[in-house]
């Protein structure tokens, strides 16, 4: 039988100088500086755009803003109308990457709020993050997924682009539309958003709007907002008035 070798006592290896953690410093939470983000889903027709207009008004507190409009000059059919007045940026191709440079555009003409009518455009409309992964697939022997190597920088940018703006950002988003049976009769009803699956997550207050004008917050994290059902909104009394409270409101010590 083979005995086994005797243990080998070892040596504690020597305790390394604690590494300089300078850069991660921990400080009070505070909203101080936020900014509002806030999504707004519906199917042609809810009333999306006017209440995203008035939304943005509101975030504006008056005050003149932008809108990058993708729907054919829509949103300026409502221009005036309530005292809402605002700067527009046709767009006809939606590359991701130019609703970032468009957003850059705003924050240097210091608009306090920007209104995206709408964002799903920059998803699946001409030269959006669809487009740019289908065309990216050649690179990769025609592999769809390896697209995506391509498509998602793109896609995580244009998020960042919205979140870093310095000012105030409202998106509108056209919602999937499904026929179904509501009491043998067909019925349309939306779904969730045309944009890359998760996208409410990255705003602070989403809504949805159905074809009776109600507005539905599908979440929040404004308190005063959380589940919210309003039926014909003033999006600047009932959606911003709240949202700018909340932001401006100190924390409870």
């Amino acid at each position: 039988m083979t005995q086994l070798p005797p243990p080998v006592r070892t040596a504690r290896p020597p305790q390394q100088a604690p590494q300089d953690t300078g850069q991660f410093v921990f400080r009070p939470a505070s909203k101080a500086g936020r900014k509002g983000r806030v999504s707004i889903q519906g199917m042609s027709g809810s009333g999306k755009t006017w209440t995203g207009l008035s939304i943005t008004h509101g975030l504006a507190e008056g005050n003149r803003f932008a809108v990058i409009d993708t729907e054919r000059g829509a949103a300026s059919l409502y221009s005036g109308i309530g005292g809402i007045h605002f700067d527009t940026l046709a767009m006809d191709r939606y590359d991701p990457r130019d609703l970032a440079r468009a957003l850059d555009a705003a924050a240097q003409a210091k608009y306090p709020a920007v209104f995206v009518d709408s964002l799903s455009h920059f998803w699946k409309g001409t030269d959006g993050t669809l487009e740019q992964v289908d065309r990216a697939k050649a690179k990769y022997g025609g592999n769809k997924f390896a697209g995506w190597k391509d498509g998602t920088p793109m896609q995580n940018d244009m998020v960042a682009a919205i979140l870093d703006y310095p000012g105030h950002v409202v998106c509108s988003m056209r919602s999937y539309t499904e026929w179904v049976l509501n009491g043998g009769k067909p019925e349309r009803v939306g779904m969730r958003p045309e944009q890359r699956k998760g996208i409410e997550y990255e705003f602070d207050v989403a809504v949805a709007m159905d074809l009776e004008n109600t507005l539905e917050v599908l979440k929040s994290r404004c308190p005063a907002l959380n589940r919210q059902v309003i039926k014909r909104p003033n999006g600047a009394r009932d959606i911003a008035g709240p949202l700018l409270a909340w932001l401006a409101a100190n924390p409870e010590q």
